[in-house]
């Protein structure tokens, strides 16, 4: 029984831990910089599928100077 006094409360802190580290790659602090929706640079919302934007934005230290946006 003292065993999963601790086991319990170790067992939630992890499962908080973990459900709160998602990795996270689109971040509002970015589109506020940029001035750009989430969208802009990310496929459907999809934080790993990045659009043209998105790639030039990740190669240019999280940069969109000197993008052209192709038409």
């Amino acid at each position: 029984m003292k065993r999963m006094r601790f086991v319990i409360p170790v067992m939630i802190l992890f499962a908080g831990v973990f459900s709160m580290s998602r990795t996270s790659f689109a971040k509002p602090e970015y589109a506020k910089k940029e001035g750009k929706k989430c969208v802009y640079c990310h496929v459907n919302g999809n934080p790993k599928k990045l659009t043209a934007a998105g790639d030039y934005y990740k190669a240019h230290d999280h940069s969109l100077t000197g993008y052209e946006e192709k038409k």
